[in-house]
Formats: C-alpha cells, structure tokens, sequence
C-alpha cells in the first residue's frame, strides 16, 4: 500500500503561477496528477515514469511542467499561465509497472480567479 499526501494548492489569479507536491511513502513506478472539475470527468494533466517518461494532457502542455525526485519519492507540477478553466481540485495519482495497483491522493484545489 502507498500513500500519497499532497500540498500546494490554493486560489491564484489568471496569469499566475502554482507548484503541486506530491510525497509517496515508498517508490513506486509512475506518479502524475489528474484534475477533477465541477460537473466533469476526472481526466488527466500529466504523469512521469521512473525512467523520466513523460505525458502531458493537450490542454496544459507548454504551461505545465512535471518533475520527479526520486530520493524522495516525490512528483511535482509546476503550473504557469493558469487560466480560469484550470481550476478543479487536483489529484495525485500514482500506480505500479504492471498496472495492478493504483493510488491516489486526497486532492487539493486549485482556484483561478481574478
């Protein structure tokens, strides 16, 4: 079992900029983050492998960025530009190689408003 504690988000204004934490308590082969909003589907922004594969939802790519540190087991989103469609709270996710096991985090939202 794996647990994922998030921080870092929080109500920012159009333009700005926000970085998502996410700590795992053990090494685990992926880590991302999905987004849920109001009346929508839970969909995907982006996840990395341990090997540095990355993929990014078309709606973010070029404004978001996301990291890893291994030593840390830790997954990062770095996230510019934000506009007011990328409010919605925002998960860690994280699951194994073979995709038998998935985990995911207790969210934390993310408002953008002027």
């Amino acid at each position: 079992q794996v647990q994922l504690v998030e921080s870092g988000g929080g109500l920012v204004q159009p333009g700005g900029s926000l970085r998502l934490s996410c700590a795992a308590s053990g090494s685990i082969f992926l880590m991302g983050w999905y987004r849920q909003a109001p009346g929508k589907q839970r969909e995907l922004v982006a996840t990395e492998t341990t090997g540095g594969r990355t993929n990014y939802a078309d709606s973010v790519k070029g404004r978001y960025t996301i990291s890893r540190d291994s030593a840390k087991n830790s997954v990062y989103l770095q996230m510019n530009n934000l506009k007011p469609e990328d409010t919605a709270v925002y998960y860690c996710y994280a699951r194994t190689g073979d995709g038998s096991r998935a985990y995911w985090g207790q969210g934390t939202q993310v408002t953008v408003s002027s």
